[in-house]
């Protein structure tokens, strides 16, 4: 696995070891920043679920001013540190459940233009009500939010569709907040 374009085009990043992270491929990441392309740079990135941080280190290495990385997982939070040292990046890395970390930035106003979500394929229908809920007071208006699923069982959130997008088993939803 490796950051795929921008500043740190080329480097290879760490996944969690087991099955439980399942790291985006460079294939999709590499599809899904082309999809969207000039919301990247300058904005204030979330990378919810983050796994190995993939997603929000790629949004970095093009152009994104800042990132804030969630996992619940230890060997994750290991992971993404690891990869962000590597790369020299300073950013914020919280362990945390999605829902709860959620719940603590709505209070303290934390505000994002891009939220990336990349829930446990399992278990992805099961964060969509209370992601579709707590998310927008995170999010400024205007701001993207790009939702990594398998295909039979996507995270349905309550937010407009602006694109959809298959690669294999994998389901890319693109929506909009106003």
């Amino acid at each position: 696995m490796r950051v795929i374009a921008g500043a740190y085009g080329g480097r290879r990043l760490q996944a969690p070891p087991g099955v439980e992270t399942r790291p985006t491929s460079d294939r999709v990441r590499e599809a899904l920043f082309s999809v969207l392309s000039n919301r990247v740079e300058g904005a204030r990135v979330l990378d919810l679920f983050a796994g190995s941080g993939a997603l929000g280190i790629e949004a970095l290495s093009r152009g994104a001013v800042d990132a804030t990385f969630v996992d619940v997982s230890p060997a994750a939070i290991r992971v993404i540190r690891a990869n962000l040292e590597t790369l020299r990046i300073d950013a914020e890395v919280r362990r945390a459940d999605a829902r709860g970390f959620l719940r603590a930035a709505r209070t303290a106003a934390r505000q994002y233009d891009l939220a990336l979500l990349d829930p446990p394929y399992r278990s992805a229908a099961d964060f969509g009500v209370d992601v579709s809920e707590l998310l927008p007071a995170v999010l400024v208006p205007g701001a993207t939010v790009v939702c990594e699923t398998a295909r039979r069982t996507p995270m349905n959130l309550d937010l407009p569709l602006e694109d959809q997008r298959r690669y294999g088993d994998t389901l890319i939803s693109i929506h909009a907040f106003r």
